[in-house]
């Protein structure tokens, strides 16, 4: 088997190459620093599994596994991720990740959802399949953030975090027109008009620390 290292920490890689080898003794590993690259290595190679971070340079996580999926849909994709399963997991599985794993949880926890994925399974934590469950039954109404695009809710969270348009555009390669007009599309679903506002929203709802 083979599977596709996308990460830019070159030590986080190394580290999660080296535990992984220890449980799959016959797995051929590859990696990627960015998404870009990522993306070619993905669907130019013949791989059982892409393990990949959610924000990554380059381009978006969500988008990375859009992408993938569209041109190898048989490929499986693991995220393995430093954000909650709250800000990017039900996003993630709607377009056709196959597990989230958090990079806070234990390294037993990886092992199982790699092992569960190459063999033709889905890896969710408890909490995030309780959240499915409510959700299949109309149990949990839908808050503002999660009627945001992917990329509007990146920005949402940046916006929070503290960073001015300007170096959101930078840190995503987008023009600050670019990302003044997603500013406004937020303020308009969410009902909120400030940064301000808007900050509050999230640090609320656990979107940023």
């Amino acid at each position: 088997m083979k599977i596709l290292l996308v990460d830019d920490h070159a030590i986080v890689r190394r580290g999660v190459i080296s535990l992984l080898q220890e449980y799959f003794k016959d797995v051929e590993f590859g990696e990627s620093g960015d998404a870009r690259q990522g993306y070619d290595a993905a669907v130019g190679g013949d791989w059982d599994l892409v393990l990949m971070d959610i924000r990554m340079s380059g381009r978006s996580g969500l988008d990375f596994i859009q992408d993938v999926k569209r041109a190898k849909p048989a490929l499986k994709v693991l995220v393995f991720s430093a954000h909650p399963e709250k800000d990017y997991a039900m996003r993630a599985l709607k377009l056709g990740a196959a597990g989230y794993v958090s990079k806070q949880g234990a390294a037993e926890t990886l092992v199982t959802a790699v092992e569960r994925v190459l063999s033709g399974g889905r890896y969710v934590s408890p909490a995030l399949a309780e959240h499915l469950a409510d959700s299949g039954s109309g149990g949990s109404g839908e808050t503002s953030h999660e009627s945001l695009s992917n990329r509007e809710l990146e920005v949402l969270k940046l916006i929070a975090s503290g960073k001015t348009l300007k170096e959101i555009g930078v840190e995503l390669a987008l023009s600050e027109k670019t990302i003044a007009t997603y500013r406004g599309r937020i303020a308009e679903k969410m009902g909120l008009s400030s940064n301000v506002d808007l900050t509050r929203y999230a640090m609320r709802h656990g979107l940023v620390d």
